[in-house]
C-alpha cells in the first residue's frame, strides 16, 4: 500500500507548475505562421443584418481575411448543435432554432457573430473588426424572461411561436390539487432566480491549425470536455472526420460549466483555418466573455406550499418560466427540468408535487449549466417557500424543517419527483448545523446586535444535491444525445511507471494527485511513479469531461475497474 494513497495528503502534483509560473494555457500556444482572429459581434439584441461592408478593414494593414456568415454557407459548414432533446407534456418535441456559427441574416442577441477578422496581429485584428461596417435594420427585443409569453411581446425565432421552446411538466397534478383542497395554510411566493454570469480567472481561448497533407485538424481551446468538442464540432458542424480532428486542452483556468460546449468562435477558427490554411488563434476579452460564454439560471418562478394546521407539508405547486437565451445550447434543455424538478423534493417528505417549466427564448445570451446548474434552483424555490411559510405560521424555521424531514428508517425512499434517495440522516445533519452555529443563542445576538445599532438575521438551507452524470442508459431515457460514460486506460512502462489516460479534465480539481492516489492504493505502485494523462483527445481515452461533480464518481469509478482487471 502506498503511502500517498486515498486518506494522505500529499503535496499537489498539479502544484508545482501552477505555483511556479509554469502552467501551460491556451494562451501560452503559439504556432508556426500565427495568425490572430477578432470577431465582429452584434451591438444589437434582435436586428436583420441588411449589409456588410468589409472594404476598409479588408485593406487595413496586416489583415489576411473577413469571413462573413455567406461565406460559411458556401462551405456548407452547419449551425451549432444542442446535446440535449427535451419533448413538451404532450410528448412533442421541443422548438429548436438553428444557431448559426456566424449570423447571415438576423441577429438575436448582443455578442451574436457577424463577421470574423483575420490577421497578423492581435491589434491588426481588433482595429480591422472596428471597421467592418454592418447596416443593420433593429426590431423591438425580448429580453426579460417574466415577459416572454406576454402578448404583443417580440418573437425571437418564427418557428417558436409565444417565444416557447417547450412546455414541460413532472409530478401528479391531480393529487396535489386535492392535497392543496386538504390543506388549512397555503404559502404562495414568487420568485426571480437572477441570471448569472460565469466569470473565470483564464477566459476562453481557442487555436486552430490545419495540415492539408494529412487532412488533420488541430484545435486547443479551454474545454471541460475535449471529447465532447470534438464530437459535436466534427460530426455536426463542421463535417471533418473524427479520426483526423483532434481537441487539445492543456491547463485550464477555471470553467464553473461554461467551458463545457463547443463555440461558434471554435467551430469558425476550425473552419477558417483550414479555408484560409493558417493558423488561427483568439482569446476573449472580459467584454466579449461576460457576452458571450454561456450564462446560468433565469427563472422566474410562482411556488405554492400546502400545509395542515400543525405544520405538516401536503402538497408543492411550482410554476417556472426558464430563460433559454437565443438559442438552445447543448445542455440548456436539461437543466431546467430534470436536474431542477427532480430535486424538488428536498429532504422532505411532500406527498405531493407538481412541476411545470415553460422554456422560453429571449434576445439573450444562451444559458446552459452553470455551477450547479437547475440543483441550487431547486433549492432557492423549496427553501424560499419554506421560510415564507414559517413566517406566516409563526413556526420556527428550523422546527419546520425538522417536523417534515424524511425519516433514517424511510429509505429507500421514493419522491414525487422521479428520483428514489438510497439513504441519509437529515435531522442529525440539521442538529449538528444548528449546534455548530448557536442557533439557540442567535436571539441574544440579535438583540446585542440592535442595540449596537446593527441588523443581524439568520437563514436556514437543507440542500440535497444530484451529481456524478450517468449512467448512459439512464441519460439517454431523459433526452441525451450520446452517452455520459467515462472510461481509463491504464498502461504499464517498461521501467515500471504508469500512465493512466483518463477522458475527464482537470480545471482546478486536482485530478493528477487524486487519480493518482487511487491507482496507488489500488496497484501499490508508489504516488511518484504515477502519470495521469488528460486534455487531448489524441493521447486519452475517450470521455465526456468534468462536469456535474462527476469526475472522481464516474471517470474515478472508470480507473477503478480498470485496475480490478488488471488484478484479475
Amino acid at each position: 500500500m502506498s503511502e500517498n494513497g486515498i486518506g494522505a495528503s500529499p503535496r499537489r502534483k498539479e502544484d508545482q507548475r501552477f505555483l511556479t509560473g509554469k502552467g501551460r494555457y491556451v494562451d501560452d500556444i503559439t504556432l508556426p505562421g500565427q495568425t490572430y482572429a477578432a470577431f465582429v459581434r452584434s451591438p444589437h439584441a434582435s436586428a436583420t443584418i441588411k449589409s456588410i461592408d468589409s472594404g476598409k478593414a479588408t485593406s487595413a494593414a496586416g489583415v489576411i481575411a473577413v469571413l462573413t456568415g455567406a461565406d460559411l454557407s458556401v462551405d456548407g459548414i452547419g449551425g451549432m448543435p444542442c446535446g440535449w432533446g427535451t419533448t413538451d407534456r404532450h410528448g412533442e418535441p421541443m422548438n429548436e432554432p438553428a444557431w448559426p456559427v456566424i449570423a447571415a441574416d438576423k441577429v438575436n442577441y448582443v455578442g451574436d457573430i457577424v463577421a470574423m477578422v483575420i490577421a497578423d496581429s492581435v491589434e491588426d485584428a481588433r482595429a480591422a473588426a472596428l471597421a467592418v461596417v454592418v447596416d443593420y435594420d433593429v426590431h423591438a427585443a425580448i429580453v426579460a424572461t417574466g415577459d416572454a409569453r406576454k402578448d404583443g411581446s417580440p418573437q425571437v425565432h418564427p418557428e417558436a411561436p409565444g417565444n416557447l421552446c417547450f412546455d414541460w411538466e413532472l409530478g401528479d397534478k391531480a393529487a396535489t390539487d386535492a392535497a392543496f383542497e386538504a390543506a388549512d395554510h397555503v404559502t404562495t411566493l414568487e420568485i426571480v432566480n437572477q441570471r448569472v454570469v460565469p466569470l473565470a480567472i483564464e477566459p476562453r481561448a481557442s487555436n486552430a491549425t490545419y495540415d492539408s497533407a494529412t487532412d488533420e485538424l488541430t484545435l486547443y481551446c479551454t474545454s471541460q470536455a475535449p471529447h465532447v468538442t470534438r464530437l459535436m464540432l466534427g460530426a455536426f458542424v463542421l463535417q471533418h472526420p473524427e479520426h483526423k480532428f483532434r481537441v487539445v486542452s492543456p491547463d485550464v483556468g477555471g470553467g464553473f460549466g461554461s467551458k463545457i460546449y463547443p463555440y461558434p468562435e471554435y467551430a469558425a477558427q476550425c473552419w477558417a483555418a483550414k479555408r484560409l490554411g493558417i493558423p488561427i488563434k483568439w482569446t476573449a476579452d472580459r467584454s466579449e466573455a461576460f457576452l458571450t460564454d454561456a450564462h446560468g439560471r433565469d427563472h422566474v418562478s410562482k411556488a405554492q406550499l400546502a400545509l395542515s394546521s400543525d405544520g405538516t407539508f401536503l402538497g408543492l405547486r411550482v410554476h417556472t418560466v426558464a430563460n433559454m437565451g437565443a438559442y438552445l445550447s447543448m445542455f440548456a434543455p436539461l437543466i431546467p427540468t430534470f436536474f431542477y424538478a427532480t430535486l424538488l423534493a428536498g429532504q422532505y417528505r411532500t406527498p405531493a408535487i407538481h412541476a411545470e417549466v415553460k422554456a422560453v427564448f429571449t434576445n439573450t445570451t444562451p444559458v446552459d449549466a452553470v455551477r450547479g446548474a437547475g440543483r441550487p434552483e431547486a433549492t432557492y424555490v423549496l427553501e424560499r417557500v419554506i421560510d415564507a411559510a414559517a413566517f406566516e405560521m409563526k413556526i420556527d424555521p428550523a422546527e419546520l424543517r425538522r417536523m417534515n424531514m424524511i425519516a433514517p428508517d424511510a429509505f429507500p425512499y421514493q419522491t414525487p419527483v422521479a428520483l428514489v434517495y438510497d439513504s441519509g440522516d437529515y435531522e442529525n445533519t440539521l442538529d449538528v448545523a444548528l449546534k455548530a452555529a448557536d442557533y439557540a443563542g442567535f436571539e441574544a445576538r440579535r438583540a446585542t446586535a440592535k442595540a449596537n445599532g446593527k441588523l443581524r438575521g439568520i437563514g436556514i438551507s437543507t440542500p440535497i444535491e444530484a451529481t456524478g452524470a450517468a449512467p448512459s442508459a439512464i441519460a439517454g431515457q431523459l433526452g441525451a444525445r450520446a452517452g455520459l460514460y467515462e472510461s481509463a486506460l491504464i498502461r504499464f512502462n517498461a521501467t515500471g511507471s504508469v500512465t493512466v489516460f483518463v477522458g475527464t479534465h482537470s480545471h482546478g480539481q486536482g485530478h493528477e494527485t487524486t487519480y493518482a492516489q487511487l491507482i496507488a492504493t489500488k496497484l501499490g505502485v508508489p504516488f511518484e511513479s504515477i502519470e495521469i494523462a488528460e486534455g487531448d483527445t489524441a493521447r486519452g481515452t475517450f470521455g465526456m469531461g468534468s462536469y456535474g461533480s462527476r469526475s472522481i464518481a464516474v471517470g474515478g469509478s472508470a480507473i477503478a475497474l480498470a485496475t480490478d482487471k488488471i488484478i484479475a
